[in-house]
C-alpha cells in the first residue's frame, strides 16, 4: 500500500455520545427472529455488535450523495472513488455495555492507503473506535472502509469454498429484512434496497447483503452454539457479495484455542464473509 492525497485526514478524531435505549434492540432482535432471546429491559447487556445501532450518521438529506451515504468529506477524507463498502473490522470486548448506559465513542483516521486491484485503484481508510462506559473502556474496534470504481459489468472474486465445519444454519435473506436493517442503521446506501440504482449503476445482480447484518448474524450463531461464553475478540472480513435472492447459511467450526471460525456462505459454498470469535477462559 501506498500514501495518498489524503494523509492529512491521518490522526483526526470525532467524538459522540449517544444512549443506549431499548427501542433499536427490541427492533433488530424482531427483525431476526430473536424477540424470545435478546432481554431488552434496562440493565440487559447488549450483545457486543450491536453497538452498531447506535452513533448513527444523522447526515441532512442536503448532505446525502447520489447513493445514499453522507456527501464526502468532513470526518472521512474525500475519496472520489464512486463505491464505498466496509470492508471488516477487529473488535475486542473488554467490558459490557448496558441498556440505559450513556456512551462515548472516539473515533481517529488511523490511516489512509491505496492499492490496485483487478478494477483499479482502491483505497483503504482505517478508522479505530474506543467506546466507554463513563471512564471504561468496553469496545475497541478498528474498522476498514474501502472505496472503489465502479465496473462496467459484474465479475465477482474467484469464490473461496467453506470449509468442513461443525454447525449449519440456513438464514432467510429478502429485501424487507434488508430495508430494514438499513433502517435500523441509518445506512442510506441503496445498493441494499433499491433495486434498480443497484443493478443499473452499481452494476450488481440484485440487492447486495450488508456487511455488518453478516457479521451479526455470524455472531449471534456462534453464540447459539457456545452458550455461556463470554465473547472477547469478533473479526470479520467480507471475500464475496451476497444477494437478496442467494440462499444463505451460515457456519462454523471450533478451533483448538476455544474460539470459532465463521462463515457466511451461497449456494455454491462460496464464502461470503470469514469471521472469528474467542471466549473468555471459563
Amino acid at each position: 500500500m501506498g500514501e495518498t492525497p489524503w494523509q492529512d485526514w491521518v490522526g483526526r478524531t470525532d467524538v459522540q455520545t449517544d444512549v443506549i435505549t431499548a427501542a433499536p434492540v427490541r427492533a433488530l432482535a424482531a427483525t431476526l427472529n430473536q424477540a424470545d432471546a435478546i432481554a431488552a429491559e434496562a440493565g440487559a447487556p447488549l450483545p457486543p455488535p450491536w453497538i452498531w445501532l447506535y452513533f448513527l450518521p444523522f447526515a441532512p438529506m442536503a448532505e446525502v450523495g447520489p447513493d445514499g451515504h453522507p456527501k464526502r468529506g468532513g470526518f472521512l477524507p474525500p475519496i472520489p472513488l464512486p463505491r464505498r463498502m466496509w470492508a471488516g473490522s477487529a473488535c475486542t470486548f473488554h467490558a459490557p455495555v448496558r441498556i440505559g448506559d450513556t456512551v462515548t465513542r472516539t473515533s481517529t483516521i488511523a490511516n489512509v492507503a491505496e492499492k490496485s486491484g483487478k478494477t483499479g485503484a482502491m483505497v483503504f481508510a482505517t478508522v479505530r473506535h474506543e467506546v466507554r462506559v463513563g471512564d471504561v473502556l468496553a469496545i475497541e474496534e478498528t474498522q476498514d472502509i474501502v472505496y472503489l470504481p465502479i465496473p462496467d459489468r459484474f465479475a465477482p472474486p474467484p469464490p473461496t469454498p467453506v470449509p468442513a465445519c461443525d454447525w449449519r444454519e440456513p438464514v432467510a435473506i429478502d429485501p424487507v429484512l434488508l430495508f430494514r436493517f438499513s433502517a435500523l442503521t441509518f445506512n442510506g446506501h441503496r445498493i441494499h434496497y433499491d433495486r434498480t440504482y443497484a443493478t443499473e449503476v452499481e452494476k450488481y445482480p440484485g440487492l447486495v447483503v450488508h456487511g455488518p447484518l453478516q457479521a451479526v448474524l455470524l455472531f449471534d450463531a456462534a453464540r447459539r452454539h457456545a452458550p455461556g461464553r463470554t465473547p472477547t475478540r469478533f473479526a470479520f472480513r467480507g471475500l464475496r457479495p451476497l444477494f437478496d435472492f442467494d440462499a444463505v447459511t451460515l457456519q462454523g467450526r471450533a478451533r483448538e484455542d476455544g474460539g470459532a471460525d465463521l462463515f457466511s456462505a451461497n449456494a455454491e459454498g462460496a464464502i461470503g464473509m470469514q469471521a472469528s470469535v474467542h471466549w473468555a477462559t471459563p
